[in-house]
């Protein structure tokens, strides 16, 4: 008796629709995620207080959310910064992206858990950066669609492309659950985040980005997007899996 034909899963096509100047062009969502550690100090004692009144005070962030924290400010209190971007500098070119990060603009951001998401209808025309400063929580950036999972610690360092889906759970967990975050327990994470242009050579070269994959479609739109096999989609907040748009 013959055995019935194994069924595989057929990975969705991912395409991003993104401004480059004043026109809007297209490329596939990257499933490369690039990923390492580096040696940065632990921020000193003064600005991890100030990061903390941020969050659970001033901002009063939830679980789930991702928020942007004030880096001028910061950086009075943060005497190693240099040496962090450096550290982060001195990686990306190693990966052969040249000085496309000095040239990037970066922020400071804060997340208590982070329910899954892209940023593709906002940032189509960048890849992330990102170095995470906080201490291991028990926390992974999980990117369901790409099938990475990448447990964070201080000195974390990852560029992905924005339009991949991804989400900051518990380690152990297979989707995000606010339940997870209990008050009780600091599960704040805090890192900075550079915005490389995927148009950069570099950028494209090492995510293996093509462009202009869909001319025709991109003529008739007027704001960036993300569209799955040819439509448009959401992503659950809690699994991370694409879901049509009603």
């Amino acid at each position: 008796m013959n055995s019935p034909p194994l069924q595989h899963r057929v990975r969705d096509l991912l395409t991003s629709y993104f401004w480059s100047g004043d026109v809007i062009r297209s490329r596939p969502v990257s499933d490369i995620v690039l990923t390492g550690t580096v040696d940065v100090p632990v921020p000193p004692a003064r600005l991890l207080a100030d990061w903390e009144r941020e969050t659970s005070s001033r901002m009063d962030l939830e679980a789930g959310e991702v928020e942007a924290m004030p880096l001028a400010r910061s950086l009075m209190r943060w005497p190693d910064y240099k040496r962090c971007v450096g550290a982060v500098s001195d990686w990306t070119c190693a990966l052969g992206l040249g000085d496309v990060l000095a040239e990037s603009d970066v922020a400071l951001m804060a997340c208590r858990g982070a329910k899954y998401h892209h940023d593709g209808a906002q940032y189509g025309g960048a890849a992330f950066c990102n170095l995470f400063m906080s201490e291991d929580k028990g926390l992974d950036l999980h990117f369901p669609s790409a099938g990475h999972r990448i447990p964070l610690t201080r000195g974390t360092v990852v560029i992905f492309d924005t339009g991949q889906p991804h989400g900051v759970i518990q380690r152990g967990s297979s989707g995000f659950n606010a339940a997870d975050f209990a008050p009780d327990r600091d599960w704040t994470q805090i890192f900075l985040t550079w915005e490389l242009p995927i148009e950069d050579a570099h950028v494209g070269n090492a995510l293996k980005v093509t462009f202009d994959v869909d001319p025709s479609t991109s003529m008739q739109l007027d704001e960036e997007q993300i569209r799955v096999n040819g439509a448009k989609a959401n992503v659950c907040p809690d699994s991370g899996r694409w879901c049509p748009v009603d």
